[in-house]
């Protein structure tokens, strides 16, 4: 493992010749040297792109063996990591068991800095042992340096425990070598305040997390088209965009969309399915469950069974 006494020549930690000038320099010109240099977060994510399609690819089939995804880190990466697992149940009425976010330090480093747990590589492996992690599981290790410890010790545990292990870190593999089963490396350069990975390292660091887990919803059949209608309907906004997506796929007025809605119990997937097919929510569940919840593949095999 790296030196942790010396990390300077760590890409994140190097210093920025484009901002050696940046307590000197006006608002507006502050703005459009960050503007310039997140560009290259983006570009960072498209370099990627073949291992983030893997981890989609390897993620959705454990998941739907009934395996678990789990984003583990500290700081800013595990702020990260628990942000996009909290979204995945409003988004795609996902239990919050499925995708969980693992921080060191607990739900209070959220909320105030706990930065000296990530050096304990043994509080990582905890964390493994206590979510009880198996071979079903899916384990996304997230450290922009590439060198924490806590993120090394769980991912370390997790593939002892033949779990999938996804390492996601901004520096080049010459730098910190990790064996995983995916190796991401998102190449976003020296921040603009030097080492201060929440910059361009967490822009990047959120992009991927957001292909990750909505491409494997996708997988899973969590979306129809580029429709999300597997969305949780918990509040009056979330019950306006079930019915923009019902009267958007069915041409049903609001008012038809909304009865159409109660009856399927506030599922847009099972209004869809009953819609089109016209099965009552019994057959339409017995349907959906029969497909794994995948709305397109249950009409096709309804077409399948009825056409004439």
């Amino acid at each position: 493992m790296t030196n942790l006494q010396e990390r300077g020549y760590l890409l994140t930690e190097q210093v920025n010749a484009n901002s050696l000038n940046l307590d000197q320099i006006s608002s507006l010109e502050i703005v459009e040297l960050f503007n310039s240099e997140d560009q290259k977060a983006v570009a960072a994510v498209a370099a990627a792109k073949e291992q983030l399609a893997q981890a989609i690819d390897y993620t959705a089939e454990r998941l739907r063996q009934g395996g678990r995804l789990f984003y583990i880190g500290a700081g800013t990466s595990g702020r990260l990591g628990v942000l996009d697992a909290a979204e995945c149940p409003p988004t795609f009425c996902t239990p919050p068991e499925l995708v969980q976010g693992i921080i060191a330090g607990g739900a209070g480093a959220l909320v105030r800095s706990s930065e000296d747990l990530e050096d304990r590589a043994e509080d990582g492996e905890a964390a493994i042992a206590q979510r009880q992690i198996t071979q079903l599981d899916v384990v996304v290790g997230i450290t922009a340096g590439g060198t924490t410890p806590y993120v090394h010790g769980a991912l370390n545990a997790a593939r002892q425990r033949g779990a999938i292990t996804i390492f996601m870190a901004c520096v080049p593999t010459e730098q910190v070598k990790f064996d995983a089963d995916v190796d991401i490396r998102l190449l976003t350069g020296p921040e603009v305040l030097a080492g201060s990975t929440r910059l361009k390292a967490g822009t990047a660091t959120k992009l991927a997390l957001n292909i990750l887990s909505t491409g494997v919803m996708v997988k899973l059949g969590k979306v129809y088209g580029n429709r999300m209608v597997d969305v949780a309907v918990t509040n009056q906004k979330l019950r306006d965009r079930a019915l923009r997506i019902l009267q958007d796929l069915t041409d049903l007025s609001r008012e038809d969309a909304g009865v159409l809605l109660d009856r399927s119990g506030n599922w847009v997937k099972l209004a869809l399915l009953m819609h089109w097919t016209g099965l009552d929510k019994e057959e339409g569940d017995r349907l959906l469950a029969e497909h794994q919840g995948n709305v397109r593949l249950a009409i096709a095999s309804y077409n399948n069974v009825n056409k004439t």
